[in-house]
């Protein structure tokens, strides 16, 4: 991804006398970026206890360094724990799901999906590495304190939602892996105590963290690559499925959920900050975009990855449920005891390879679900809390419902597919609200000064963008005719989704038609 300083559709920097956060002074003092970092940085950057030194130069900095593999190595780490949210239970699900209805036909839209993806997670990372704060930093600064209060609400409520998911889907695992022995309930309760996990790591160095997502994301990978391997697909097929596009009217639900996967809302805010774990001059430009160079390789081995996991999931249950009556009643609780039934047991029964694979990844987004909890409520609300306070608040969130569902899905699994389906369309609601601001702080050359984003790729995110929003909208009110009923409940859905609307318009427009007012106090 290119920066074009001159860019037509970059906005005109704000007046300084309207914009009182920024800091003047070392602005002026570094034209090609927007600001050093805020005074205020002091209890943020307790999140990231250690920094990892890139380099130690007094050269001016202005032309990029030759590239180097010791250097990319450096940078490795902040796009893998990125890559985890591609992994959650959730898109676990909806990848054999959409591989038992849909067979092979929707891997082309899998691949596209990732793609997608991949370019909002390059926005996210360039708007942290150009102006050395995170998205949700950048909002308080950005927009009214009322909007920025509403971002984090539904900031939170996209976590809190995307939390349960994740920790119901590793108390599954531990549920297979301990043949029953352990109830939902207390599987629920055990992978609580990830965070503290996270903040013990947290206190050897970022580098430690990031060693061990890599453990995880590795054991992730043989697990389902195993069961790729004793699947065995058709190679014919597989090429066609990612190839060829096609789509179906039966498919088209499924196809809808693939798409619906690609953004997680907490996902934006958080690599928009892991990428501040590496030390980097903002003063020099060359530095700068040296960063964004190894970032943006780091994201792409990253994201493909990913892909290459959801593609072995898509394929093993495409092969082994396609075209079977069971197929549209496929779920994480039976998903292993059918894979046992249809591939049977062997040196390592698959059931087991399945169970470590989910509890993998729901142990890992758990994780990263906590980290970006620190940067969201940290970010938005600018609260000196201390790191373990902050991080048992925003578990807590998650874990008291989730130990509430799990003993009542002890009795009842309908419950939970209802739940889940609630879970996803709440999700899909936050989307917007990270997205957007992403999108128009990305390309405001007040923001990024001279790392602005140009008009091609701004089109390109905001299709992306429209996409999204618009198929997730068609869920959304799909769901709400099929589950609304009755008046007042009407009434009250009605109110609430015009509120929901009159803030995403406002989002949407204030960068230009609401930005010319900017100077009025009702704004800022």
């Amino acid at each position: 991804m290119t920066s074009s300083p001159n860019s037509p559709t970059s906005f005109s920097p704000r007046h300084p006398l309207h914009h009182h956060h920024r800091h003047a002074d070392s602005q002026s003092s570094n034209p090609l970026l927007p600001t050093s970092a805020p005074p205020h940085v002091a209890h943020e950057s307790t999140i990231l206890l250690h920094t990892v030194e890139i380099e130690c130069t007094d050269s001016p900095g202005v032309a990029v360094p030759p590239f180097s593999w010791k250097k990319l190595w450096k940078f490795t780490g902040p796009g893998f724990l990125m890559s985890v949210a591609f992994l959650d239970p959730g898109n676990l699900e909806g990848d054999l799901q959409s591989g038992a209805v849909a067979g092979y036909s929707l891997l082309w839209l899998l691949l596209w999906a990732t793609l997608m993806g991949l370019l909002i997670q390059l926005l996210a990372l360039r708007l942290g590495v150009a102006t050395g704060r995170h998205l949700a930093e950048i909002c308080r600064e950005e927009y009214p304190y009322w909007a920025g209060v509403a971002l984090w609400f539904m900031a939170e409520l996209a976590l809190v939602a995307a939390d349960i998911q994740e920790v119901i889907g590793s108390a599954i695992a531990i549920k297979i892996l301990s043949n029953g022995l352990l109830p939902l309930w207390a599987g629920v309760i055990i992978t609580a105590c990830d965070c503290f996990i996270f903040l013990f790591l947290e206190n050897y160095g970022i580098r430690k963290l990031e060693a061990f997502f890599g453990v995880l994301i590795t054991s992730m990978a043989i697990s389902f690559a195993w069961m790729f391997v004793d699947a065995e697909p058709s190679g014919k097929d597989l090429l066609d499925g990612i190839l060829i596009p096609r789509l179906y009217p039966e498919t088209i639900p499924k196809a809808v959920g693939v798409i619906g996967c690609v953004i997680t809302p907490y996902n934006v805010f958080l690599y928009s900050a892991l990428v501040q774990s590496r030390k980097i001059d903002l003063k020099k430009r060359g530095r700068v975009q040296e960063a964004l160079n190894y970032y943006t390789i780091e994201s792409v081995a990253a994201v493909f990855v990913s892909f290459l996991i959801n593609l072995f999931v898509t394929t093993v249950f495409a092969k082994g449920f396609y075209g079977m009556e069971l197929a549209n009643n496929l779920g994480l609780v039976n998903a292993g005891e059918y894979l046992e039934r249809r591939y049977g047991g062997g040196a390592l029964p698959i059931l087991y390879i399945w169970g470590i694979g989910l509890l993998v990844a729901g142990q890992s987004s758990t994780i990263t679900g906590t980290y970006a909890g620190q940067f969201i409520m940290g970010g938005f609300l600018d609260l000196p809390i201390n790191k373990w306070l902050r991080s048992v608040i925003t578990r807590s969130c998650a874990i008291v419902p989730t130990v509430a569902v799990a003993v009542v899905f002890n009795r009842s699994e309908e419950m939970f597919d209802d739940l889940n389906e609630w879970l996803n369309v709440v999700q899909a609601l936050q989307i917007p609200f990270a997205v957007i601001p992403l999108l128009h702080l990305v390309a405001d050359q007040h923001v990024m000064g001279s790392f602005v984003i140009g008009s091609t790729i701004e089109r390109m995110s905001w299709c992306v963008a429209g996409i999204v929003i618009a198929i997730n909208g068609y869920v959304l009110v799909d769901f709400f005719l099929s589950q609304v009923h009755g008046f007042i409940y009407g009434m009250l859905v009605c109110l609430v989704a015009a509120s929901y609307t009159t803030f995403l318009v406002y989002l949407i427009l204030r960068s230009t038609t609401l930005h010319r007012f900017h100077g009025f106090t009702f704004l800022h």
